[in-house]
């Protein structure tokens, strides 16, 4: 009940924003725990609102009258879908053959149905085939169900409002998760957690409250901070908005406050492109206010940092404790070992494979990559690779053609999705790239075509110059003669 009173709000709110499906799609990432409902038949799995939402957006597509015509253009004009499109084959396929093949011939990690924890056992079918391949394959309809929307309409608009409002809401309840757990108050989300996995919101981390907002746990929390904070950033930097630039702050605040191993290092990794364009700005010569804006910040911090620490011997032991626990001590801990046990052991099953993997669904891991390797095994990882090159590929060679506003959004979108890649890489278990990745996917394929077709007409209208010919014989005119 919960979960539809919430994808309920968010119909309204989105209809509000002038765009029902694609801002609520959008908007429905927000909330990382809550199931819209139970599939008892596929042992218990709970799928978030967000998968509604695309279902939704799938479905008014599909009904188009000029489906078929639009499809003709999206697979036409967008090449990197045709590699959606075998990825997707290839994964039903490998899910329902694979496990079947090499049963019992590796070992793989699945979800216990009775402790609820993840156990090692044989390979074998399991409901995560059905249920992991069917989340997969819903994300890439999704991809060409916008790329037909955004090909056919100006709709680059309601994809911002989307990603702002998504930011706004994950800052939002971030702090009031925050606030509840530091003021004593408690877990105030509780009631829109619903889905059906462990939820580990109570945690403490060297004495520190871990934040999870609507996630089941704080490293779910902090990957959806980074790639909030991706998008705010870039488009603060891309427009100078003070909207984009106060969300900057608050995510980045949150990102630190929550206690996450995922959290510090694909923030250290982020950091790495920001030097690189602060000291090339410095080679330069052209140093931007908004760069001057974060030495001076970075500056400030530093500064109050060494004032506490001569002000108050051991008032940032906590916080010294926090990073040894997180980062320093990490790999020696109970859960770094179990992990490192994990990707270990995926790997090992792509070689017991033949290099085929485990198909689908048939196991977690600790890591993105590994579990894409695990589970699609060397082809479908190539495919996979393929696809992520688009993603980082983005608008290179097109932005000419592309306006200012747009270039800044899908630049956004981009480096959105790259830092979910990023924390997927420390500690993601499918090998589900995720929502985000399918929407960045869909709004820099179709930003390209539609540039490279403003590009073609341009040079279509583009007069040609006239050329003069000498004539090869002087023929005199009658006043002439």
């Amino acid at each position: 009940m919960p979960g539809l009173l919430v994808c309920v709000a968010i119909l309204a709110i989105a209809y509000y924003a002038r765009g029902t499906l694609i801002v609520g799609l959008i908007a429905s990432q927000a909330f990382g725990a809550t199931a819209a409902v139970t599939l008892t038949f596929l042992g218990g799995s709970s799928p978030l609102i967000f998968t509604m939402f695309e279902a939704l957006l799938v479905a008014a597509v599909a009904a188009r009258r000029r489906i078929w015509l639009d499809l003709g253009s999206v697979f036409g004009g967008i090449r990197p879908i045709w590699i959606l499109a075998s990825l997707m084959v290839y994964a039903i396929i490998g899910a329902w053959l694979l496990p079947r093949f090499f049963a019992g011939q590796t070992v793989v990690f699945v979800q216990s149905k009775i402790r609820g924890t993840v156990v090692e056992a044989s390979l074998t079918p399991i409901s995560g085939n059905i249920s992991q391949t069917g989340y997969f394959i819903l994300g890439g309809l999704t991809t060409i169900a916008l790329c037909t929307l955004l090909l056919h309409g100006e709709r680059i608009d309601q994809i911002r409002r989307g990603f702002f409002l998504w930011c706004g809401l994950h800052a939002g309840m971030g702090v009031v998760d925050f606030i509840g757990k530091n003021a004593g108050i408690g877990d105030l989300l509780a009631p829109i957690r619903t889905a059906n996995y462990a939820i580990i919101t109570n945690a403490y981390e060297a004495g520190f409250a871990r934040i999870t907002g609507p996630f089941s746990e704080a490293s779910s929390f902090a990957s959806a901070s980074l790639a909030c904070l991706a998008f705010s950033y870039t488009y603060w930097r891309r427009t100078r908005s003070r909207l984009s630039l106060w969300l900057s702050v608050i995510l980045l605040f949150l990102t630190i406050l929550s206690t996450s191993s995922t959290a510090y290092i694909g923030l250290a990794l982020l950091c790495i492109p920001v030097v690189f364009s602060m000291s090339a700005s410095v080679l330069r010569g052209k140093i931007e206010r908004e760069e001057i804006f974060i030495v001076l910040l970075m500056v400030v911090g530093v500064v109050i940092i060494m004032g506490i620490s001569l002000y108050r011997t051991g008032a940032l032991d906590p916080f010294v404790r926090l990073i040894n626990s997180t980062i320093v001590n990490k790999a020696d801990s109970a859960s770094g070992h179990e992990r490192t046990y994990w990707n270990i052991k995926s790997l090992q099953s792509f070689v017991d494979t033949g290099g085929l993997g485990v198909g689908f669904g048939s196991s977690r891991a600790s890591s993105w990559p590994i579990a894409v390797l695990s589970q699609l095994g060397l082809f479908g990882s190539l495919m996979m690779a393929m696809l992520l090159g688009v993603l980082i590929r983005g608008l290179r060679g097109v932005q000419d053609w592309v306006a200012p506003g747009t270039a800044a959004v899908v630049a956004s979108i981009r480096n959105a999705s790259l830092a979910g890649m990023i924390a997927n890489s420390v500690s993601g278990g499918s090998a589900d790239p995720g929502v985000l990745f399918f929407i960045a996917i869909a709004v820099v394929c179709a930003t390209r075509i539609k540039a490279l077709r403003t590009a073609a007409d341009s040079a279509r209208r583009r007069p040609h110059r006239a050329v003069r010919f000498a004539p090869a014989f002087d023929i005199p005119g009658p006043a002439a003669r």
